[in-house]
C-alpha cells in the first residue's frame, strides 16, 4: 500500500514544528526495542556521531547521537550523516516491502555526509529481524526514558 503525499498545508506545518520532541519519542522507542543492537557499544565507529533522518515530503528532520546506551535525540545540530527519503519510502523500508539498495539506486533514498556512518546504521537496521522482536521489559523502557531525560537536562 503506497501512501499518498501529505497535503501541502500539513507539510508546511510539520516543517515549522520543533524537531526535538518527535526525535526524543522515536529515540525512546528505538532504544526500548532495539537498545541491545543500536548503540555505540555495538557500533563503536558511530560513538558520538549525529545521524539525521530527513523525511523530505513532510519536512521532518530527526537528529540522533549514537551513545553507549543507545540513541539520544538532538535538536538543531549539524549532522555527521543524513539519510533522506519520503515518508512512504521509510514506511516501506520498515515494513520490508522495499529493499534499501533499490531505493538508493533509484535515488529515493539519499545518504549525505559521512556515508560510511549512514551505511553502518542502514546495514545494522537492515540486519534486524523485526518480526522476531518482543515487547521490551519494563527495565529497558525505563532505561530508555532515563537516557532521553539525562540528555535533555
Amino acid at each position: 500500500m503506497e501512501l499518498p503525499a501529505p497535503p501541502l498545508p500539513l507539510r508546511n506545518l510539520l516543517a515549522r514544528l520543533p524537531q526535538y520532541p518527535p526525535a526524543a519519542i522515536i529515540a525512546l522507542a528505538l532504544n526500548a526495542v532495539l537498545g541491545e543492537s543500536l548503540n555505540a557499544k555495538n557500533l563503536p565507529q558511530a560513538r558520538g556521531k549525529v545521524v539525521t533522518i530527513d523525511v523530505r515530503d513532510i519536512g521532518l528532520k530527526l537528529a540522533f547521537a549514537v551513545e553507549d546506551e543507545g540513541l539520544v535525540a538532538r535538536g538543531n545540530v549539524r549532522p555527521d550523516a543524513t539519510i533522506s527519503a519520503d515518508a512512504r519510502d521509510f514506511l516501506a523500508l520498515a515494513r520490508r516491502e522495499q529493499d534499501p539498495d533499490t531505493l538508493f539506486f533509484n535515488r529515493r533514498l539519499v545518504m549525505q555526509g559521512d556515508t560510511e556512518l549512514a551505511l553502518l546504521i542502514k546495514n545494522t537496521l537492515d540486519a534486524i529481524d523485526f518480526r522476531a522482536l518482543k515487547l521490551p521489559p519494563p527495565s529497558r523502557v525505563l532505561g530508555a526514558v532515563a537516557l532521553q531525560l539525562r540528555a535533555w537536562l
